[in-house]
């Protein structure tokens, strides 16, 4: 099984890294504008093989693309400390104008899996400029909220000190700012979280909600700062995403995918549970959250759709 990454910087190399370490799929192209990067990224992961799974991993153009079931698309600009990921629209839209059609050319078939921030807005225009060649939105995915609810998950499982593996929580709507966190959702193990903690005499409260809620919105801006870019996580959630497409896994994830109606907004693109398998989206989930819940989930959609609107690409 074949995939690919475009752009072979911090999250692009990392990516490539989890995949190997994880032993997901059995060839791996990276195609960066530089090619000396993706070469010397492509050796030095290359190097880790012996160590974990048998991938084989090697750097090309776009035409080495051919047969790829899944690409990753992490090209563009990065985000600058104290710059939102809305910032970054009309610096990496004009990268894609070129990076889609580049890999729809020489890889029809592939499963487009984006991550250049805003993901939702650039998951978006690739959609568009995938419909061209006859590309379904449902082959158009965004790594979207995967690594907000991962981060969410790991923050509820330490306070609980439970293993987050047990906690489902989601991220919905943007990947940004505007993120909605549905605590009326939460369950340990099945159990509502309320009933979880009364049982188990652990605390948690509205104030509990609050800091993890910042910790969770906040955290890009945080490893930014002390950094300058943010990797592992977002690597590890990409792993993740090609694995349940490669294996047609039919997992739950809160990815990002063009869609009719959020809340009343029409065409847009932000997460929600869905469905993915070998092709994609199979099926979006629309929770039953709360009234206010809701009313943020629309908001945070007509966040994303106001730059749509401005960008009119």
């Amino acid at each position: 099984m074949k995939t690919g990454i475009v752009g072979s910087g911090f999250v692009g190399a990392t990516a490539a890294y989890a995949l190997v370490m994880r032993g997901v799929g059995r060839r791996l192209v990276l195609v960066d504008q530089n090619r000396g990067r993706a070469e010397s990224e492509a050796d030095d992961i290359l190097h880790a093989v012996p160590f974990a799974n048998p991938l084989e991993v090697t750097a090309g153009d776009y035409a080495d693309l051919a047969g790829c079931r899944v690409v990753t698309v992490s090209a563009g600009v990065g985000q600058k400390p104290g710059e939102t990921r809305l910032q970054l629209l009309e610096r990496n839209a004009q990268v894609f104008k070129q990076v889609i059609p580049n890999i729809l050319q020489h890889a029809p078939d592939a499963v487009l899996l984006i991550a250049t921030n805003p993901v939702d807005v650039m998951t978006h225009l690739a959609a568009r400029y995938a419909a061209e060649f006859g590309v379904p939105s449902s082959r158009v995915i965004g790594s979207g909220t995967t690594l907000d609810t991962a981060r969410l998950r790991s923050l509820i499982g330490r306070h609980l000190n439970v293993d987050s593996q047990h906690i489902h929580a989601y991220v919905l709507g943007e990947h940004g700012d505007s993120e909605v966190i549905p605590w009326s959702l939460v369950t340990v193990g099945g159990i509502p979280l309320s009933e979880f903690c009364h049982a188990g005499k652990i605390s948690i409260c509205p104030e509990d909600y609050d800091v993890i809620d910042q910790r969770v919105r906040r955290a890009a801006y945080h490893i930014i700062e002390g950094k300058g870019a943010t990797y592992y996580g977002i690597g590890s959630a990409i792993a993740r995403i090609v694995e349940v497409i490669l294996q047609d896994e039919r997992s739950i994830l809160t990815v990002s995918t063009p869609m009719e109606d959020v809340a009343g907004v029409k065409d847009v693109t932000v997460s929600l549970p869905n469905l993915v398998g070998g092709e994609g989206i199979i099926k979006t989930f629309f929770p039953n959250m709360s009234e206010k819940e809701t009313e943020l989930l629309g908001a945070s959609a007509r966040v994303v759709r106001s730059v749509i609107d401005q960008l009119n690409p």
